[in-house]
């Protein structure tokens, strides 16, 4: 098994068969909320300028409450909905890959250079939706990328609620 850094790595520069080892892997749970909560925290961090230090914790909050919204909303619907005969996938599966995805989120912490922040947020963002494509291939043993993109934009309106709340909550941000 890799380290945890080398895994984090691995799944921020989209390599398939890191979601792979990782779904496998029943012990990786607890990596999975930690790269979760320090994309949140990078995001927090970034933006303490606009949001002050209260935006940290607002920010890991609402980024695990998505997380596990999203990913339990994209078991039901790559599971129930839209499945292949060859999808086969638990709940816990599906976290511990979303958990990975999050791992491009990480680079958000350049949002502390005021002049980067912007596009700090967006790269770090479409980064980690790309990813959390690839994570969701992988988990529901998709073969069509264009069926994980389906799957993951039905879901993402529950992660993106609560971006929208965290905004809305810290006040006008990341900008």
């Amino acid at each position: 098994m890799a380290s945890f850094p080398k895994r984090v790595l691995r799944a921020a520069l989209l390599q398939a068969d890191i979601y792979e080892e990782v779904e496998a892997d029943a012990g990786a749970g607890r990596q999975a909320l930690l790269v979760v909560l320090l994309s949140s925290a990078a995001v927090g961090i970034g933006g303490v300028a606009n949001s002050g230090a209260e935006g940290i914790l607002v920010q890991i909050v609402c980024a695990v409450i998505g997380w596990w919204t999203w990913a339990y909303a994209t078991y039901f619907i790559g599971t129930k909905l839209l499945p292949t005969p060859a999808t086969s996938a638990d709940p816990g599966q599906l976290l511990r890959t979303m958990g990975f995805a999050g791992a491009p989120g990480i680079l958000r912490i350049v949002m502390l250079v005021p002049a980067l922040a912007f596009p700090a947020w967006i790269v770090g963002t479409l980064w980690e939706l790309v990813a959390m494509v690839v994570a969701v291939r992988q988990a529901l043993d998709y073969d069509s990328t264009l069926r994980a993109i389906v799957v993951a934009a039905i879901g993402f309106p529950v992660y993106a609620i609560t971006l929208l709340a965290s905004v809305l909550f810290l006040g006008p941000w990341p900008i």
